[in-house]
């Protein structure tokens, strides 16, 4: 082998190797206190709302791209929800494909319960769930069988019958992100109660997904950007606050069936 060949080869070999140990939570996220850490292992994970840009506080958060929350809170939502949590590692420990074809059990959706105060009981959220053929189609789609490679980027269309907002339509992005996988969900047709409550383009959530030392790292953040009147009529952080939650119980159990 001539002698620039295999400096070459060493130079790619000592530059880019092929195996790297899974960062950890205090990797990733810093000064985390004992209440927000048990939260962060709990069933629920930690959640918390802010209303408008001057309440922001969100977690801080080194080792994440920045994109992934300043994606939201560029826009400057008048509701803001951050979430993260740890699925611990089961019998075998998940993988991102786990967390891939779990995203893509859409019907899994439907039936999924939040608890109404002003009913005082469990209800479900979304009545039906189920893919369409692009942003125009209304006609229900089936899942695909589970996957063994993730594809480097992919677009899903969504239709949820809400409680609240019935038919409702959402933009599911999916793209390779650092070191782990981002879920963007974004309403690409009006939500709509009555009257429209949050415009096209207005309500998104982003999920990053990552296999750390300590388990799959979950971490979400949602912003709704509605009117003032909107917000004075309708309680908005408890609208985006049970979307959150339904959709991460769905994305974790879905993880849990596989790891």
């Amino acid at each position: 082998m001539p002698k620039t060949a295999a400096l070459l080869l060493l130079f790619l070999f000592c530059s880019f190797p092929v195996f790297s140990e899974p960062r950890s939570l205090d990797g990733i996220f810093s000064n985390l206190d004992g209440e927000v850490r048990n939260q962060i292992f709990s069933e629920s994970g930690y959640i918390a709302a802010f209303e408008g840009p001057a309440q922001y506080r969100l977690l801080s958060a080194p080792g994440l791209d920045p994109q992934i929350s300043g994606g939201i809170t560029d826009r400057r939502p008048a509701v803001l929800m951050e979430a993260l949590m740890v699925i611990p590692h089961g019998t075998e420990k998940a993988a991102l494909i786990d967390v891939y074809n779990a995203l893509g059990n859409i019907r899994d959706l439907k039936g999924r319960q939040y608890h109404s105060f002003t009913r005082d009981a469990l209800v479900p959220l979304f009545e039906d769930a189920y893919r369409v053929n692009g942003p125009r189609g209304t006609s229900a789609q089936g899942d695909p069988p589970p996957k063994n490679a993730i594809p480097s980027s992919e677009t899903v269309y969504i239709r949820l019958k809400d409680v609240n907002f019935g038919a409702s339509y959402y933009r599911g992005d999916m793209n390779l992100n650092q070191y782990g996988f981002l879920y963007s969900l974004t309403n690409y047709k009006d939500l709509t109660y009555v009257i429209p409550v949050i415009k096209r383009e207005k309500f998104i959530i982003q999920l990053y997904f990552e296999p750390i030392a300590e388990g799959i790292l979950v971490y979400g953040i949602a912003g709704a950007e509605v009117s003032g009147f909107i917000s004075s009529k309708i309680d908005m952080p408890s609208a985006v606050r049970k979307r959150v939650e339904v959709i991460l119980s769905w994305v974790v159990d879905g993880i849990k069936k596989s790891g």
